[in-house]
């Protein structure tokens, strides 16, 4: 039998238990009872019938159904830090769905119009026991269709029945004042404001890698020391949409970050990373690359007796980037390269619909010559760029400038809005314009790439289920007009929603 006949056989018997369940859950909660396969019974394991447990314990509330299905607590409650001695076990999943109406990106297949949908699925479970040893595994089902000409499936789009994350991890003990825990197999690398290393969560396959880490904790410090290999195309591995995904043998991402929470309002950032691709590509910034950089967050709250009356915040991260690149020549070239990012604003706390209003900064440095001396391009590894630099998704902050503003509005405790302004140009107008997946295109020597306007609304029913709507647009101005990649503006709108149990 193959290895998808078989999932999907899982899958099948997987859904009608659901089904069951839901059915035998009703008639259980009429005698204020829990389901337990194809009984009912007040014990989880259906040996002594006694008290029956309370009400947060049940599969299902049945008396409050809608706030059960999206409510703050999880759909299958029951599955969620549960004991069985002196093992520790929870199990859920998250449900997205997305559709997209765009045209004229800088993706492949453009300029074009194209409508598609995209579909999500990410199922996990994990154990631990006696907080010595512990493990988690996440499956992940990810497709599009309904996509029309001209685009074509981006590899950040599908990843059919594969898994996510599964990882062991050991317990060491305690090292000084805090912890230390390692950590081995398939997982995430998510750190700090995410521009240089990020799971990529809005994709809709994430960003996945495989190797070793080290977890130390203490009151004042968080510090991750790891060595990672790349294994999905988000990662920048080979596409494989239909098959089992493989870590990339030829590149690495190794380094240490660590956090200091020691500073009033603030967190302090310093990290070191290693990124070495051995099969580089000429017409990709990748080669072997040292990264050092810092990066400071905080919030100040600002009372007017004990009435919290606004909120300072800010987010300043710098790097600087050395090593050796063969892009654009068959030879390495020494790397110089650098890259500085600031978000700051303040929100009004005491006022309707708590309005808030922010500056948007970022530098990634250009070559002055891509075609000889040293690499002055900045590479930006892994970032959650949708974040950053413009939510429309045509950059990867590599040769650009970014000088933006923020606005945002709370409607309703469960609405927020928010709007950004970016206006982009090129670093240096010498080097090229570097696409959301950090391909070379042409300029036409003009700085200027244009304009871009976002209005986000998220309305989050409560913990478990949300809904968001976008409609961004981008004006493009003359390094794109003059050049090789002219079209009409872009424009995107999309409907998301999650549901997680």
């Amino acid at each position: 039998m193959s290895r998808l006949s078989a999932i999907s056989r899982v899958v099948k018997s997987t859904s009608s238990l659901i089904a069951f369940a839901f059915l035998a859950t009703n008639v259980c909660m009429a005698n204020n009872e829990v389901s337990f396969g194809d009984s009912c019974c007040c014990d989880p394991g259906c040996g002594e019938v006694d008290a029956c447990p309370p009400i947060e314990y049940r599969v299902l509330d049945c008396n409050a159904l809608f706030d059960s299905v999206l409510g703050d607590e999880p759909l299958l409650k029951c599955l969620k830090g549960q004991k069985a001695g002196s093992l520790t076990y929870s199990a859920g999943a998250e449900l997205r769905y997305r559709h997209m109406n765009e045209k004229n990106r800088l993706r492949p297949g453009g300029p074009g119009h194209s409508s598609y949908e995209l579909w999500r699925m990410t199922p996990y479970v994990q154990a631990s026991y006696k907080d010595l040893v512990g493990g988690y595994i996440q499956a992940i089902d990810a497709s599009m269709f309904g996509l029309d000409a001209p685009y074509l499936p981006t590899p950040i789009d599908i990843n059919r029945a594969d898994l996510l994350q599964y990882y062991a991890e050991l317990n060491v003990g305690d090292v000084g004042d805090g912890n230390l825990k390692y950590r081995y197999g398939r997982q995430f690398l998510q750190y700090g404001g995410q521009r240089l290393l990020s799971s990529l969560a809005w994709a809709n396959t994430f960003r996945n890698f495989e190797g070793h880490k080290l977890i130390y904790t203490s009151d004042e410090w968080t510090i991750d020391a790891f060595a990672m290999q790349s294994v999905n195309a988000a990662a920048g591995n080979t596409p494989r949409p239909y098959s089992f995904d493989r870590a990339d043998s030829s590149r690495w991402i190794s380094g240490v970050y660590s956090t200091w929470n020691g500073l009033e309002n603030n967190s302090l950032d310093l990290y070191y990373l290693w990124f070495d691709e051995s099969e580089s590509s000429a017409a990709l910034h990748d080669g072997n690359r040292h990264t050092l950089g810092a990066r400071l967050t905080g919030k100040l709250p600002v009372k007017e007796g004990k009435t919290l009356v606004g909120t300072w915040n800010w987010d300043i991260e710098g790097a600087w980037q050395f090593g050796e690149d063969s892009f654009g020549t068959a030879e390495y070239r020494d790397v110089q390269a650098g890259m500085f990012g600031a978000l700051g604003g303040y929100t009004f706390e005491d006022v309707i619909w708590k309005p808030g209003l922010g500056g948007i900064f970022y530098w990634g440095s250009g070559d002055n010559d891509p075609t000889t001396g040293d690499i002055n391009t900045f590479y930006t590894l892994y970032p959650l760029g949708h974040a950053y630099w413009g939510q429309i998704d045509n950059f990867s902050g590599q040769n650009l400038l970014d000088y933006g503003v923020q606005a945002s509005i709370k409607p309703h405790e469960k609405l927020g809005i928010v709007s950004q302004w970016h206006y982009f140009d090129l670093a240096k107008a010498s080097d090229r314009i570097y696409n959301l997946a950090g391909a070379a295109l042409p300029g036409s020597g003009d700085r200027n790439v244009g304009t871009e306007l976002d209005f986000v609304g998220t309305y989050t029913h409560s913990k478990t289920f949300n809904v968001q709507l976008g409609y961004l647009v981008f004006f493009y101005g003359d390094a794109v007009n003059n050049g090789g990649l002219a079209r009409s503006d872009a424009e995107q709108l999309y409907l998301q929603g999650t549901y997680s149990f």
